[in-house]
């Protein structure tokens, strides 16, 4: 069976590297330019699987990833995709021998961030230009050779756009990965990942909180806590209905079973909490 893929686009960027490791080569590809657009092509049936990055070790959460999933396009989580990020610095062929006088760097802002330390050294005074996606900022440049800026990609996009690497593996930290998440209507449909991967269960749940009881968040984290129930990660975000409103996204090490999530769930609701299950999925790492 031939499935199509949705990604954040366009070709090239990391979120096309991550796609490319793991799906077959008969998988139709289809590059999205944001990433709601790529969650309302999955909501809408034209692909069967939407991917798009969720969290950079470095940078933290994608918010307008979580955000649109909670808030806009109702998606679950079917899968999760781990990628080591290697960001290098390229220009324009012409540019390869005066790239030391370059005025600017142009990358989406995760990439230009996870680089600081490099830039702030090498080019203090070079103008940071933000782009939707390392893809679309390498297409930028291949298209503006004009230009005496520079772009931070992956090598996939100095292959498609033609460009040269000038300095490799330019991010400051060695463990830089990202967490691609794999989107779809149904939380039961598996996504057609290729065999030989190592996967890992998880499970996301959002939890909301009652307004007017003390001490609730405790009673949240002792829910998991006596059940043994491990939480790799909890964070928070804004509910945009006034200041002070959160909710709470937890991944917890372990896949949805008969026992001990739903009663960890079923204590939260009689706690007053709202609670969704956003995914139970393997994560598999590159």
């Amino acid at each position: 069976m031939s499935y199509r893929i949705g990604f954040l686009g366009p070709e090239a960027t990391f979120t096309h590297l991550a796609v490319s490791k793991f799906f077959h080569a008969q998988t139709e590809q289809i590059p999205y330019a944001t990433i709601p657009a790529c969650m309302d092509a999955v909501a809408g049936g034209d692909v069967d699987f939407a991917i798009v990055p969720l969290e950079n070790a470095i940078e933290g959460s994608v918010n307008l990833t979580v955000d649109y999933l909670v808030h806009e396009q109702p998606l679950h989580i079917v899968g999760e995709l781990v990628v080591p990020i290697n960001q290098h610095l390229m220009v324009h062929p012409s540019r390869a021998s005066s790239w030391r006088d370059l005025e600017k760097i142009i990358s989406h802002s995760h990439a230009i961030a996870q680089c600081h330390r490099y830039l702030h050294k090498e080019f203090p005074k070079a103008e940071h230009s933000h782009a939707a996606s390392t893809g679309a900022a390498a297409r930028h440049i291949s298209l503006n050779p004009h230009e005496n800026a520079a772009v931070i990609a992956n090598e996939m996009a100095s292959e498609v756009y033609g460009l040269t690497i000038v300095e490799r593996d330019i991010h400051d930290y060695h463990y830089n990965h990202t967490l691609f998440a794999i989107l779809h209507p149904s939380m039961n449909e598996k996504p057609p990942t290729l065999p030989g991967f190592e996967g890992k269960d998880k499970t996301t749940i959002m939890v909301t909180l009652p307004s007017d009881q003390a001490g609730t968040l405790h009673q949240v984290l002792s829910a998991f806590s006596w059940r043994k129930l491990n939480m790799s990660k909890i964070e928070s975000r804004p509910m945009k209905t006034g200041l002070g409103n959160y909710f709470f996204l937890i991944d917890l090490e372990h896949a949805m079973d008969g026992i001990l999530i739903p009663g960890a769930i079923s204590e939260l609701e009689a706690l007053g909490c709202g609670v969704k299950v956003l995914g139970s999925y393997k994560a598999f790492f590159a």
